[in-house]
């Protein structure tokens, strides 16, 4: 399944919605709250295949998607988990996963413009694959840790680099403005996925690929990298892990982000995101 959440309008708080087979977004706030909590779980995710597509009200107009998920308390972000970004920025090959947090609040929708914050100089952009957690987990085995996972989508980790690795070198500073973190557009249940090892996926930046590769890059793969993560900290329904970006990052090339750019994100079979910049 594609499971969203969508605006009906502006200003209007988001329901929890489906894609169908005809890319149609109906509505599925007759059968749970929200996109949140025990929603999550997978006995809940079964219960929501079970049901007829086709019997679900379809959404009229053009509704805003929001991030496929909320009450996220966790939004845990993996550093250097690509062998071509390791290899373009000149570091070594970590032996374990870096990990570092960006706020909850950076969350944003798939569309949403992205809002250069006041006094930030060095905005960038990185692709990546998100995983959205679905149950509790910790010292979870990968066997638990995949049961765990509710479902994948595509994350934009935005970064201030100057406020990333100037001054105290802080990286939570330099991740976690508003718009930050775009999410989406859907989240893709992983039987729906399938394996995501060897996802294709790209980033252009007004039409030009600035990045260009596949999960084949990455270092430490997702089931690993949530029962690594679960040794230090529990993870709740609604968590997000995203796990890494590849090469073609701004900062390797000395560019970054200005008013009036357009962004477009792709990875296989999680759809696309494309925000403007202000």
């Amino acid at each position: 399944m594609k499971l969203v959440r969508y605006r009906p309008a502006a200003g209007e708080a988001a329901m929890p919605g489906l894609i169908d087979g005809a890319g149609r977004l109906r509505d599925l706030s007759g059968h749970i709250p929200d996109l949140a909590g025990e929603a999550l779980g997978r006995a809940a995710v079964e219960r929501l295949a079970a049901l007829d597509v086709e019997s679900l009200p379809p959404v009229p107009g053009q509704a805003r998607l929001a991030p496929p998920v909320a009450g996220t308390r966790n939004f845990i972000a993996v550093g250097l988990n690509y062998r071509d970004h390791a290899r373009e920025t000149g570091m070594a090959v970590p032996a374990e996963p870096v990990l570092f947090s960006k706020a909850a609040g950076a969350l944003a929708g798939p569309y949403d413009d992205v809002v250069i914050p006041e006094g930030a100089t060095q905005v960038d952009w990185e692709l990546e694959l998100a995983v959205v957690i679905g149950e509790r987990v910790h010292r979870a085995d990968e066997a638990e840790a995949a049961r765990a996972v509710a479902g994948y989508c595509i994350c934009n980790d935005v970064s201030e680099r100057h406020w990333q690795m100037g001054g105290t070198g802080q990286w939570l500073k330099g991740k976690s403005a508003p718009t930050f973190g775009p999410l989406g557009p859907w989240l893709v249940t992983p039987d729906e996925v399938g394996d995501v090892s060897a996802l294709a996926m790209s980033l252009t930046l007004n039409g030009e690929v600035m990045q260009q590769s596949s999960t084949a890059e990455m270092i430490f793969p997702p089931v690993f990298l949530i029962s690594y993560i679960s040794r230090f900290m529990t993870l709740e329904p609604g968590d997000v892990v995203t796990t890494g970006t590849p090469a073609g990052v701004g900062m390797a090339h000395g560019r970054y982000l200005r008013p009036g750019d357009a962004m477009r994100l792709d990875i296989e079979g999680l759809g696309h995101q494309r925000q403007v910049v202000r």
